[in-house]
């Protein structure tokens, strides 16, 4: 048996916590303490729960003692944290034979009836666990209440139990055991509950909510749960128990006049003001918006319990900066609740909480938001339904670069295969369009147009549906969506967690929208601007082209010429978007088939704009393809080999640098080369840039400088940092690649058997989303102590899309990174990531007392 004693009553002053009674446990006392009108109520220990699950049953006389002669009871789970679930409340414990005489006395014959059917409906199917199919809800009539009791008898083959002990005694066992049973335990640490999370459980009085008017039960909250802007929201229900006016909204009544039809405020405007004036008590004693769970019984107030509200994202922040603003809780404190990966839903439009979701396909959420459109299976068709002004969600087997215009033109892309970084994933977040990769449990049939769902259904080119990147998930159908949300509260705060972070965040812009994103998010700068994407557009696209397939150095700086000025207003517009904030520009980086197209009809359009045979287009084409192209002529191998590239894009940097001076902005231009293993490649490439910079200070006539980094993608350039680091001013870590060149795994193909080596326990996480810390790590620590060693100033920082994940960002601060570089849509999860990692590492006895949740707030004793 257990060594301490099996229940407590709860008052204002006896010693509970949540870490062994649970968080509605100490909730309850915390309402005592706030002198709400609580029924009377007994905790139960996590100790004496896994006691009975153990059978250690204890005497249920001196518990049910403490309640009076012949009470009714009801049995809530109380875990340590609410968001772990539990068993099933069971209302009205010690209904009986003798408790149905002695209530139709008092409260009417029909109400007794009702609450002794519910009762029997309940115990019959929660703890003695018989089929719900020959117990559900009816009317409460004497030959219902008969038939009842008839069936539990038929099915038990022994009598409803008469003995209120009796009752309890196999509720507690029920509730005790259903929390230990295997479903249950995985189920709550899916919901980050620890192996060993116990269960408490809380016994009160039971407040009936049945009988003369004004009696009912209902929830009300002081704000929206959708917008966190103060409104009284929650619905009431006459003759009705527990959380009844929920589940039973069209029955049940509002509960302000504001709403049209009957409201408890016109009913019963006493027991409403009551309730009204709960709600600064509330917020101020729990440091929370609450949802109040509530009784009448002949207009007579009690409550029975409270919950936070539950909200969305948008709700979370706006409640956390109004609390805080209103010096209910601190600024670190309300940062602290808003939990970095929940920013996305407020940057992206989302379906709205009580939407129907009709799921056809699962995959990856690779790009958060949600959108609406039509189903379209190829670039060119997205690209007709832009012109159409009709929005359309891209569907492919997996993106290439020939895709680029068509997700540009896209709402939202699904791809059956790839993962967190594939090609697809990393477009769309740049992007800020939803996407969904790896949807394994689709069939797609590009030429057909059409996918079939893993239920059999066919969907076909035009059938609307709706991508759920946030959820990972393809929807039938347009479900309402949520509009996104950057209002005074974001902002605010988002302010303090510049206040409070240690470390610079920036962005990975690759055209001026991007940077205007970026800039909108309030990065400190860009981190990565992937020059090549600047490339796809049409007129750009045929300059390319031709520069691919001339001949001799003359004729590709021929057609390169042509490109420079598309390529210096580009730049002129970063930098003028950036205003004086650091741009860092990549250097060319992909193998030149990626310009190519691959398909039969692509190839015959591209012979006809170059006014070539098509045997020589393909033969150009098959002369440029590589077995292993990403580890081929690409990134600084084609600088050296094709000088004229690197060249043209220096000479684009250097004239916008000159060109933006001269409006008085300060520009320092930042500028990266791609894919380097050796110093020797850097230093080939720096005497030309150099040279290209002198050429354009003499042109122009102006004085201008430069900063020269290196993008660390191989292992071999970790190992030589500090060999490169005497000519570089900035290491700047591609974990994308790194992290594919260290594991040997490609990124795009990963996700077919990622998800199987994380549950197997083979990773502890993805590595691709977030950075291994062991293995790709011990690389980058290597490479900074390396770097470092040669030049203390060396500026570090990554650039792969690990940037935005707040483990990864973690690590950067704990090696003494200067900034981490991410997708403009992730740059506030990135800010607010790493104010939490700086306002968790102060040292305890520096911590102001914080109550980050309401847990922490149960938890204290307080």
């Amino acid at each position: 048996m257990q060594k301490s004693a099996p229940f407590t009553e709860i008052t204002r002053t006896v010693a509970l916590s949540a870490e062994t009674h649970g968080q509605r446990a100490k909730c309850v006392q915390r309402l005592i303490r706030l002198d709400m009108p609580v029924p009377h109520t007994v905790a139960l220990s996590f100790e004496t729960v896994r006691a009975i699950a153990a059978g250690q049953m204890f005497d249920m006389s001196a518990l049910l003692s403490s309640f009076g002669a012949d009470p009714l009871v009801s049995v809530r789970p109380s875990p340590e944290l609410q968001e772990w679930g539990g068993p099933s409340t069971v209302l009205d414990i010690g209904m009986n034979d003798a408790m149905l005489l002695s209530l139709s006395e008092t409260i009417g014959s029909e109400a007794a009836r009702a609450i002794y059917l519910r009762f029997i409906q309940s115990f019959a199917v929660e703890v003695a666990r018989l089929d719900p199919e020959f117990f559900g809800p009816t009317e409460p009539t004497r030959d219902a209440l008969t038939e009842a009791l008839a069936a539990y008898e038929d099915e038990m083959e022994e009598p409803f139990p008469q003995s209120p002990a009796d009752q309890l005694a196999a509720v507690l066992k029920s509730m005790a055991r259903a929390w230990e049973g295997t479903s249950a335990r995985l189920l709550r640490q899916a919901k980050g509950a620890p192996v060993e999370a116990g269960l408490g459980l809380v016994v009160q009085r039971m407040a009936l909510g049945l009988g003369a008017p004004e009696s009912g039960s209902g929830v009300i909250q002081f704000v929206s749960s959708e917008t966190g802007h103060p409104q009284i929201t929650g619905r009431y229900l006459s003759q009705s128990q527990g959380r009844d006016a929920l589940a039973r909204r069209k029955e049940a009544m509002y509960l302000s006049r504001d709403h049209r039809g009957h409201s408890l405020e016109e009913a019963c405007p006493e027991a409403f003001a009551e309730l009204q004036s709960l709600s600064d008590i509330l917020r101020n004693g729990l440091r929370e918006e609450m949802q109040i769970e509530f009784t009448l019984d002949t207009g007579r107030l009690s409550v029975l319990d409270a919950v936070k509200v539950p909200r969305s994202s948008r709700a979370a922040v706006r409640i956390a900066v109004a609390l805080a603003e209103s010096g209910v809780i601190s600024k670190e404190d309300a940062l602290l609740r808003i939990e970095p990966r929940a920013l996305p839903e407020l940057l992206h439009r989302q379906v709205a909480l009580d939407a129907a979701r009709d799921v056809i396909a699962k995959g990856m959420a690779a790009s958060p938001g949600a959108a609406t459109g039509q189903l379209v299976f190829s670039a060119p068709a997205a690209q007709a339904c832009e012109a159409q002004e009709v929005p359309c969600i891209l569907v492919r087997t997996e993106t290439s670069p020939e895709d680029i215009r068509g997700m540009h033109a896209a709402v939202g892309v699904l791809t059956e295969r790839g993962g967190m970084t594939s090609h697809a994933a990393v477009i769309a977040r740049g992007l800020g369009k939803p996407c969904v990769v790896g949807t394994r449990d689709i069939t797609l049939d590009a030429k057909e147009k059409k996918l079939t769902s893993a239920d059999g259904r066919v969907f076909a080119e035009g059938d609307t549906v709706t991508l759920d990147g946030t959820a990972g998930t393809c929807l039938a159908g347009a479900p309402r969506l949520m509009e996104p949300s950057l209002d005074g509260s974001f902002r605010t705060l988002m302010a303090w967690a510049d206040q409070a972070r240690d470390i610079g965040i920036r962005a990975n812009a690759d055209t001026p929208a991007d940077a205007e994103v970026a800039r909108r998010f309030d990065a400190e700068g860009i981190g990565l601007c992937r020059t090549e994407h600047m490339f796809f557009d049409e007129d750009r696209l045929t300059v390319m082209h031709e520069m691919i397939f001339a001949d001799t150095a003359e004729a590709r700086g021929a057609a390169l010429e042509r490109l420079l000025p598309m390529q210096r207003e580009d730049f002129v517009h970063l930098f003028e978007i950036m205003r004086g904030k650091p741009v860092t520009i990549r250097l060319f980086d992909p193998p030149l088939h990626e310009f190519l197209p691959t398909s039969r009809d692509g190839i015959w359009n591209l012979a006809e704009a170059l006014d070539l045979p098509v045997s020589t287009v393909t033969q150009r084409i098959d002369a440029l393809s590589e077995y292993n192209p990403m580890l081929g002529m690409r990134g600084v191998r084609l600088g050296i080999a094709i000088p004229e590239i690197y060249a043209m894009q220096a000479r684009a940097i250097f004239e916008a640098t000159a060109d933006v001076s001269l409006k008085g902005a300060i520009i320092t231009p930042e500028i990266m080369l791609p894919l380097v293993s050796a110093r020797r490649e850097v230093e080939l490439i720096k005497s030309n840039i150099d040279a290209v910079a002198a050429a354009v200070r003499t042109e122009r006539g102006t004085r201008f400088g430069y900063r020269l980094g290196v993008m660390v993608e191989t292992p071999r350039a970790a190992l030589k940092a500090g060999e490169i680091a005497e000519i570089a001013d900035f290491l700047s870590f591609g974990t994308n690649d790194l992290t594919q060149m260290t594991y040997g795994l490609s990124r795009d193909d990963a996700g077919r058997f990622m998800g199987t080596y994380v549950q197997q326990g083979v990773f502890s996480e993805d590595p691709f989303h977030t950075l291994d810390a062991d293995g790709v790590g011990e690389l980058l620590n290597l490479a900074a102590g390396r770097g470092r060693s040669v030049r203390s100033d060396l500026t570090l920082s990554i650039c792969g899309e690990h940037g935005g994940d707040p483990d990864s960002i973690d690590f950067c601060r704990k090696a003494g990174f200067n900034y981490v570089s991410c997708s403009p849509f992730r740059v506030p999860v990135a800010r607010m990531a790493a104010a939490h990692l700086a306002l968790t590492e102060v040292p305890a006895e520096k911590k102001p007392r914080r109550f980050n949740i309401l847990g922490r707030v149960l938890r204290s004793g307080g």
